[in-house]
């Protein structure tokens, strides 16, 4: 338990202090906002800060946070120690300096930033990984949710031959299709008070039932740095692909630019982007360390479903009925991050394409084609043996690899302006290595040995941090 409680020290007091360092360096003042300059009615529509706070929190705290630290916990207490450091000096730092840059740039979407910042060549390259994503993580956020509601509140067989689960897909898949098209002040910025709601309460009943239950956690010191996963998977680079959302991930960039059209004033970005963050490390801290004690009870091992464990969690801290409002509580997650996620879609291809969002006519058109691809998505998943963790592979590194360009994108904005992009660009740098040596060495990639794939991720690491080092430097130099 200590080693526990001295990482949700560094996550609140190095948050406090990280957080105030990058908004002193970035210096936001009063400037007119691009939801007030460049109001639409749909996308540019000016919120309060609260509401903004709960839905920049509900889109980027999809499964990731929960399911994530479920199975990097398998690697042992080191989780406690590596989530909060990697929250606060690259996850929470990465979401408020794309939010910020967007809010400086009109409220331009991630593929706009890119294009002007890196080029129109990586901005290609960008177009098809981040397309990619937000395509797995709309499919990927309606399966999960779907069979938790299926198997952890109907108790229901998840199967393609039962019509209920078809049921509650198609559910899920109305309440997407109506989010990403209309107003975002006229649905989500009205049902997500609710599902906030639901997720404050199942976060914290979780959070004291592990003190009350007295759970049995681990410490580094007993276990150890290394070699406890129970399949002797590497911790670099699986540790961080799996852990995704809890540390850094690309997929909230899309989200912070998101936000970023619906801001009153710029001085809200570190509580509306950087403490969001932070509150989600603390709910991937929550689920690592409730996993952690299920699995020392002897109630889940290692070959049990992250799913599983999240049940086993719920109602083995909170009993019946809180158990149902803790797993209701996960269950929005995914749901809140995959409506966003396909409405940040939506805005990038017709930003892209110089498309006009406030006609009903050409949000309808460029929703049912993203849907359509979406669809294909799910069916495929669920008709193959192995079709989701296919699917969940690719989406995770997919989800670092974004994080890689988005990294990049502020190295060179901070050096334009003068400011340390070494903040940036170490971790940048390190999670170049952790996707290009995941993707080398795994067997949806290239199926190299981990020493070959160390080697040549090395290589690319030092082009990576060179490459940009230079480009910012030359580019500054210019203006």
């Amino acid at each position: 338990m200590v080693t526990f409680i001295i990482g949700l020290i560094l996550l609140a007091g190095g948050g406090a202090a990280y957080g105030a360092l990058c908004s002193r360096i970035f210096k936001p003042d009063d400037r007119e906002t691009p939801a007030v300059k460049l109001g639409d009615g749909v996308d540019f529509v000016p919120m309060k800060k609260w509401k903004n706070s709960l839905i920049q929190l509900l889109n980027i705290a999809g499964t990731g946070p929960i399911l994530g630290p479920i199975q990097g916990i398998l690697f042992g207490p080191i989780a406690f120690i590596t989530i909060p450091i990697g929250c606060v000096i690259g996850g929470a730092f990465h979401d408020y300096m794309n939010g910020m840059i967007s809010l400086r740039n009109d409220g331009a979407q991630m593929p706009q930033l890119i294009r002007k910042f890196l080029g129109k060549h990586i901005y290609a390259v960008y177009n098809i990984f981040v397309g990619l994503l937000l395509l797995l993580v709309g499919a990927v956020f309606l399966y999960t949710p779907g069979d938790l509601f299926i198997m952890q509140i109907l108790n229901a067989d998840n199967g393609i031959s039962n019509p209920v689960v078809w049921i509650v897909y198609g559910a899920i898949f109305l309440y997407y299709i109506i989010a990403t098209l209309f107003p975002i002040d006229k649905i989500i910025g009205r049902v997500y008070p609710i599902f906030g709601a639901v997720l404050v309460l199942s976060a914290i009943g979780v959070f004291i039932g592990i003190f009350v239950k007295g759970y049995r956690l681990d410490e580094i010191w007993t276990v150890g740095v290394s070699g406890v996963h129970p399949q002797g998977l590497h911790f670099i680079p699986v540790f961080f692909v799996t852990v995704a959302c809890g540390i850094v991930s690309g997929f909230h960039s899309t989200q912070s630019t998101l936000i970023a059209r619906t801001m009153e004033h710029e001085k809200e970005g570190r509580t509306i982007f950087y403490n969001m963050m932070i509150a989600e490390g603390f709910i991937a801290m929550i689920w690592a360390a409730a996993a952690m004690g299920v699995m020392n009870l002897g109630l889940a091992g290692a070959d049990t479903s992250a799913t599983d464990v999240v049940g086993i969690v719920a109602k083995n801290l909170l009993g019946p009925v809180g158990g149902i409002i803790a797993i209701v509580g996960v269950i929005v997650l995914p749901i809140t991050s995959g409506d966003t996620a396909l409405r940040s879609l939506r805005l990038m291809v017709a930003e892209s394409l110089h498309i006009d969002q406030s006609k009903k006519t050409n949000r309808l058109i460029i929703s049912l084609i993203i849907f359509a691809f979406v669809a294909a998505l799910l069916v495929f998943s669920k008709i193959n043996a192995g079709g989701f963790n296919i699917l969940w592979r690719y989406f995770a590194w997919a989800n670092q690899t974004i994080a890689v360009f988005a990294f990049a994108m502020i190295s060179v904005y901070m050096a334009r302006h003068k400011q340390p992009f070494i903040m940036s660009l170490v971790p940048g740098m390190f999670y170049m290595f952790v996707v290009s040596s995941f993707i080398l060495n795994a067997a949806i990639g290239f199926n190299l040995p981990w020493s070959a794939s160390y080697t040549i991720a090395g290589v690319l690491t030092l082009a990576y941090g060179a490459g940009v080092a230079v480009y910012g430097k030359r580019t500054a130099k210019k203006l």
